[in-house]
């Protein structure tokens, strides 16, 4: 997309999710870590569980503005092409990075971050070019219907009455351990599993139907729109959880929900003062990062082989660092923070450099 046709408060907000991302993913050490930037064990939400879901959240925000245009030149199937090519290229990236550096192709997890927002991408993306955009929040609306129905009320084979309180007593652990093929991040289920997906899906969906109120907001200039849908997602989200509890595991229906309330109000936040207030300054880092999000991921994840190990170097740089300033006398975890925030800086010089060139990659 032309830098000048871009939404810069959506690049802003995707931006800031990305850095938020690679610093929750890379503490100086795990054993020091602030309980905000951890991931809940299991039911409930903490700051950090907002992050992969207010990314899909944008991701359907952006597959609508960047297709709707495509749509008209191109033919249907020809625009499926192009989408399941680069639904695709996403994939097999993740699956790199998890084979990086030891490329152990015996080992792999098919499973993963970019691999689940290649399937959002593939799925969202044809139901825009194929389906009514009145169906797009519907269709997340069933998705959850159905995931609820599926996770809380059908029983488990072997089990019973699905308990949600426990990883490895519901219906995406039952199918993931015998369909998931690879490595599982926990032994018998994935955060990104196969039952889970729909509930990301519908993230997508409700960042797609986002797209529609930003189309009417560039006519009225008015977020009223975009925040009552905000609220009413929340609020949905708040409600559903009495029977299927937040868990970002699970990508459940409730936090599914109150994640795309979040999103679509901080979204209006974004636009709210970076639009409409003109407020400019400070930007030029989560831009860098907005415009070009898979690529600051991918190094991070790259890098991680020089920064955490000693794959290549003599000494593991993260270990130097919290042994050298924890014995300086520095708390654990504000020195595990500033390593993460330190180790942010540096995908952020490539990525500026990107960005000051104007040069957007897309897989």
């Amino acid at each position: 997309m032309d830098a000048k046709k871009r939404l810069q408060s959506l690049d802003v907000l995707r931006g800031l999710t990305i850095i938020l991302m690679i610093i929750v993913n890379s503490p100086g050490s795990w054993s020091h870590v602030y309980p905000p930037l951890l991931h809940a064990d299991w039911n409930g939400l903490t700051p950090t569980d907002l992050v992969f879901p207010s990314f899909l959240f944008i991701l359907g925000i952006s597959t609508v503005l960047s297709l709707e245009k495509r749509i008209i030149v191109d033919s249907k199937q020809k625009l499926f092409k192009k989408i399941l090519g680069r639904a695709i290229k996403i994939y097999l990236v993740g699956l790199l990075l998890w084979v990086w550096p030891e490329f152990d192709f015996s080992n792999i997890r098919y499973a993963g971050v970019l691999q689940r927002i290649s399937v959002v991408y593939l799925i969202c993306a044809t139901i825009f070019i194929f389906t009514k955009k009145s169906n797009q929040l519907f269709l997340g609306v069933l998705l959850l219907t159905i995931y609820t129905v599926i996770m809380v009320f059908i029983p488990v084979p072997e089990i019973g009455k699905p308990d949600l309180s426990e990883p490895m007593m519901n219906w995406a652990n039952y199918i993931d351990s015998q369909l998931l093929p690879g490595i599982l991040w926990q032994k018998t289920w994935d955060p990104e599993g196969i039952l889970s997906t729909m509930g990301a899906i519908a993230s997508g969906l409700f960042g797609m139907s986002a797209a529609g109120i930003l189309k009417e907001y560039k006519e009225s200039k008015s977020l009223d729109q975009l925040m009552i849908y905000g609220f009413i997602l929340g609020f949905s989200g708040f409600m559903v959880h009495y029977i299927f509890p937040f868990n970002k595991s699970l990508w459940s229906s409730s936090f599914t929900l109150i994640t795309a309330g979040i999103s679509a109000m901080l979204l209006g936040t974004c636009i709210y003062y970076i639009d409409q207030k003109k407020i400019k300054k400070g930007l030029k880092i989560p831009l860098a990062f907005g415009v070009n999000p898979i690529v600051a991921y991918a190094l991070s994840s790259i890098l991680v082989s020089f920064f955490y190990s000693d794959f290549f170097l003599p000494i593991a740089i993260n270990d130097m660092f919290m042994n050298t300033f924890i014995n300086l006398g520095f708390p654990a975890k504000f020195v595990s923070l500033i390593y993460a925030l330190l180790y942010g800086f540096v995908i952020y010089i490539p990525t500026y450099l990107l960005f000051k060139n104007k040069l957007y990659i897309r897989l």
